[in-house]
Formats: structure tokens, sequence, C-alpha cells
């Protein structure tokens, strides 16, 4: 594990102006706070890669990095797809995350920052166009959307689907009528929390994780007395290797219960340059996994998102549901500036072994 600082994210309720775009906010759910108002993703590169139904905003992370004037202000956002079926394990094909990053001196935003207070109530902001670049926003989900409705023209989607999802909901009732609407959320949104951060406290644990380690070699070898027909129809390598991959695998879990329990209530660990806090010794990726950034710069961690937040995004079902043990997501090393698009970055999904889920989630 790196020495790098690590800071930790927690979902707390805030007023709706706090979340918008000139606020330069970290927040979990609702619809994206774009930061740059040009370049956005295309509407390909939003979908899923496994089943193409364009992904929902999951969060976003404001992490400007200090004396880079590039990347003065510089949010990360991270989308996911809803469909339960694609989240299988240890498959990132359903997650995405693209960097975005302004200078100072920019066309959107004031040179010096946000006031606290709220600004005072003017017309209300439209939220389905940007307004500097006049890029039209997709009702259900906030990204970018040409395709208007045929009757009224007055809503626009980013397809057919958010189109389809919108008629059903609402629309259908509402379409060119002149009265204001009665739905103002999207169903198809993640409830909405603002991101706040404080650093996690340090604390003496080398002589811990030794205990730990001891501990839990001797809780496999106490669990491991019972079954030997399973040792009649292995043969004796794979038992041992099979003991070695088990009792290391408690070891990274047990490690990661215990990095978090003084704040079980974490939902993001921010460290560039850090190390992920891995959920299990499985599927954790090599340099070689984790592709440079198209400028040609190597891509380093960035941050983590914890299994936590799933408690919050109301996503439970039974059978196949949206699931990870820890998403990854790793950044250009440089913060390059990409043509002042939005660039993708790097994320990896690593799910708990089905033992491990029981033990991990709240009640």
């Amino acid at each position: 594990m790196s020495s790098a600082e690590v800071v930790l994210g927690f979902l707390e309720e805030a007023e709706p102006w706090r979340l918008l775009s000139p606020q330069f906010p970290s927040k979990v759910g609702g619809k994206p706070a774009w930061l740059s108002q040009r370049g956005l993703p295309s509407l390909p590169g939003m979908e899923c890669e496994i089943c193409r139904l364009p992904m929902a905003f999951l969060l976003q992370v404001y992490a400007p990095i200090s004396g880079q004037d590039r990347s003065f202000h510089r949010t990360l956002l991270l989308f996911c797809c809803k469909t339960h079926e694609c989240y299988t394990s240890n498959d990132s094909r359903c997650m995405k995350v693209f960097r975005s990053q302004l200078p100072r001196r920019n066309e959107f935003y004031p040179f010096d920052p946000p006031p606290e207070d709220e600004p005072p109530s003017g017309p209300e902001l439209d939220q389905s166009v940007l307004p500097v670049s006049g890029v039209k926003l997709c009702w259900v989900c906030g990204c970018p959307g040409n395709k208007a409705c045929s009757r009224c023209h007055t809503v626009n989607y980013c397809g057919k689907h958010h189109q389809t999802l919108h008629w059903k909901q609402a629309h259908k009732r509402e379409c060119g009528s002149q009265e204001a609407s009665v739905v103002t959320t999207s169903l198809f949104l993640f409830p909405e929390s603002e991101l706040v951060t404080e650093p996690e406290e340090e604390e003496e644990e080398v002589k811990e994780e030794e205990k730990d380690t001891k501990e839990a070699e001797e809780e496999e070898e106490e669990g491991g007395e019972d079954g030997p027909s399973l040792a009649d129809s292995l043969a004796e390598t794979d038992l041992e290797e099979m003991a070695m991959h088990e009792t290391e695998d408690n070891k990274v879990f047990q490690r990661f219960k215990k990095k978090i329990a003084p704040e079980p209530h974490q939902v993001v660990r921010y460290s560039r340059g850090g190390s992920p806090l891995w959920v299990s010794s499985q599927h954790i990726p090599s340099d070689q996994d984790i592709p440079p950034c198209t400028c040609g710069a190597k891509r380093i961690f960035e941050f983590q998102v914890m299994p936590q937040l799933l408690n919050s995004l109301c996503v439970d079902s039974t059978g196949a549901s949206i699931d990870w043990g820890t998403l990854a997501v790793y950044t250009c090393s440089a913060s390059c500036n990409h043509d002042d698009q939005y660039c993708p970055e790097f994320i990896w999904k690593q799910d708990f072994s089905s033992d491990q889920h029981t033990q991990i989630k709240p009640t």
C-alpha cells in the first residue's frame, strides 16, 4: 500500500443548488453536473458495452490538481448500467468513467470561487440545456440529447429508450399541456447526495496486521478438518494450492474489513498515486492490465468506490443485481488535455467471493 494520503468520501444531504455545476460539486446520483460544456461524451460512448443501453450517472468527484493550471478545475464522472444482468463477476464493461478539466480562466465559470451562500433566486436555471454551449440534455438522464419529442418539441432525449421511459412515466399525460410538469425527477436516476470528504486517520497497524494474519491462518486450519471425501477426489498438490489461495484471500479480506472498520460509512477512498484497498486476492490488475492514456502517459490509481454505496442506491433485488466489491479508477498521470474533450479513463471492477459477500453487507 502506498503511503499517499487517503481521503474518505461520505454521503450527506445537501440543498439542490449546491450540487449544480457552478458549485463544482462532488456528488452521487441525480443528473451529472457537467464541468466543461463542450466536448461531452458521445451517445455511443455512454452506452453499456454489454447490453448497449444508455448508462446512468453514478457519481462524480471534483479533483483539481494543485499547481497545474490546465487542471485548476477537474472532475471525474462515473456512469454505470442499470441492467442487472450485465453485472457478471469481475467484468467492468457495464461501467465507464470520464475526466473533464478546465483552466481557471475559462468561458463557463467566474475566475473567483463560487460564494458559500445560496445565489439570489433569479429565474430558475434551465436543466434541459447547458447555458453557454447550448448543448441540449436528455430529460431522463441529463446526458447530451438531440432527439426532441415529435409532438411538443419541448423535451429532449438521448435516444428512443429514454423517450419511451419518460412517455410511460409522465410525458404521455403532459405532452402538449400548458401546465407545468408535475413529475420533475426521472425514475431512472439514483438518489442524489453530496459527497463530503475528510482525511483518513493514520493508525499503527503493522503489529495488528501480523496478529490478524496469524488468527486468519488459525481459522483456516480449524475450518479445514471436515471433508475427507473431497480430499480423496483431488490430488494433494491441488489441495495445497486451494489452501494457499483461501488463506491469501482471507488475509486480504480481513485487512479490507479492518481498514474500513473505523469509518464504516465511507463510500469513496481517494488517493491519487496511491493504491486501492482490494476486497480479494483474486482479480487484482497487473501493470499490463491498466492501459496507458491515449496521450501515451501511464495511468495511475486515483480513487475507488466502496460496496457501502450500494446500500443508498436502492438497487437490491433477488437474483442478478447491480453489484461490486470495489471499483478502482485509474487516470492519466499527466492529466492531459485531450483536445478539450471529455476523456475516457479506466475502471476495474473487483467482486467479492460469495462467502465474503455475506460478511460485508451491513444489516
